[in-house]
């Protein structure tokens, strides 16, 4: 559960809260042992808090070779010097990479494929800031020094490449805010970032409909019977009103 304390547990107060926050988030979860022994995700957080410390203990090449042994074991690519919040999440974890200045706040849940990475070959801060309750769908890719606000979510395969302000939720390429974040559950996390509208899809809508007042408008002034398409049985549009009617009305029914 997300809580605004400012004292830090210590490594293994870390690791403790590792694994019991799965049990929030994962209703597969079903006792700590298991969660200890067969999950990749939280092989890679408790690894990473080692080699963490051995970074900052100036122990490089160790921090790194146990980096690297811990991405051979789980397919999770931590660089030791990134910095991890409490209680973070990576469900499913293959395919993960958070680069070394990213920052990662309390209580965030990472899905397999997320990428935190950098946009430039420079030294110094290059990677993202998530901040608190923050989650990120599968496949989503957050690319730059840019913040990502408080209980912020990200869409599955989307790239954010722009600030987030908190409580928002984004999805696209590159990613839009689509909506304002409902409240969320009774453990302080909405993982119901599947549930948000199509952009492109309410646009498009948008655009047959005005399509249709213009031909309408155009029929009265040439007195012409617009019933009849004249598009071929081929045509691309052929049924396009008809799905993007269907698409309007499951983004509707998704944010009542």
């Amino acid at each position: 559960m997300p809580v605004t304390d400012t004292q830090r547990p210590g490594l293994f107060g870390q690791i403790r809260e590792d694994i019991d926050c799965v049990f929030a988030r994962d209703p597969a979860a079903r006792s700590r042992f298991e969660v200890l022994t067969t999950y990749p995700g939280v092989h890679a957080v408790i690894t990473h808090r080692f080699a963490h410390r051995l970074w900052h203990a100036h122990l490089r090449y160790p921090a790194r070779l146990l980096g690297f042994l811990a991405r051979m074991f789980t397919g999770v690519d931590i660089h030791p010097a990134a910095t991890i919040g409490r209680r973070l999440f990576i469900d499913h974890a293959t395919g993960v990479v958070i680069g070394e200045t990213a920052v990662v706040g309390d209580d965030c849940t990472l899905y397999h494929g997320v990428t935190l990475g950098g946009t430039r070959w420079t030294r110094g801060k290059r990677h993202p800031t998530l901040g608190h309750g923050v989650v990120v769908g599968a496949g989503a890719k957050v690319l730059g020094p840019i913040e990502v606000g408080n209980r912020a979510r990200v869409g599955a395969n989307s790239v954010v490449v722009r600030d987030v302000p908190a409580e928002r939720t984004v999805v696209g390429i590159p990613a839009r805010i689509v909506k304002v974040e409902r409240d969320p559950g009774p453990d302080g996390i909405d993982l119901d970032h599947h549930l948000i509208p199509d952009p492109v899809g309410r646009a498009i809508a948008c655009l047959i409909d005005r399509v249709r007042s213009l031909e309408s408008q155009l029929a009265e002034v040439r007195h012409v019977d617009i019933t009849t398409k004249e598009c071929g049985p081929n045509c691309a549009c052929v049924g396009a009103e008809e799905e993007a009617a269907r698409n309007t009305a499951v983004a509707v029914t998704e944010e009542d």
